[in-house]
């Protein structure tokens, strides 16, 4: 009686090559997933300027865009300041109309994530515009 002695030749390669059609598939969409993930980095960083943009227009304007919200502006509760380079963030500059624009680093493809500011009926409403869109990042 003959015994099976393991696997064949044949086997072992349809095996390899399965594993490396799943690996094919698999790394680009983890690499996307994990630029993806270090984006919110830089997402997360505008929130303070947000909310002092918000402060800033609410007390400025009435209606439609802010015209005096930019880095520097001072008033009650709320100062407007760029914020230079940490981490996934190479800057995030605030044009005197409120509009938030945050760079990504070098390492993320340097993509941008804007924030326009609108103010209807007491409430900010934002728009979310920038390269970042296009990737899927923001």
């Amino acid at each position: 009686m003959k015994r099976n002695q393991g696997f064949t030749l044949i086997e072992l390669m349809i095996v390899v090559a399965i594993i490396g059609i799943l690996a094919a598939v698999a790394l680009p969409a983890y690499q996307s997933y994990t630029n993806k993930s270090k984006f919110v980095e830089v997402v997360t960083a505008t929130t303070p300027l947000k909310g002092q943009v918000a402060l800033c227009a609410l007390n400025t304007t009435t209606s439609g865009a802010p015209t005096a919200c930019g880095d520097g502006a001072v008033g009650p509760g709320y100062t407007v300041k760029n914020q230079g380079a940490n981490g996934k963030v190479a800057s995030i500059n605030v044009a005197a109309t409120g509009v938030i624009t945050a760079t990504s680093s070098a390492d993320l493809g340097g993509k941008t994530y804007i924030l326009t500011p609108t103010v209807a009926g007491g409430a900010v409403n934002w728009a979310i515009s920038g390269t970042c869109q296009a990737d899927g990042y923001c």
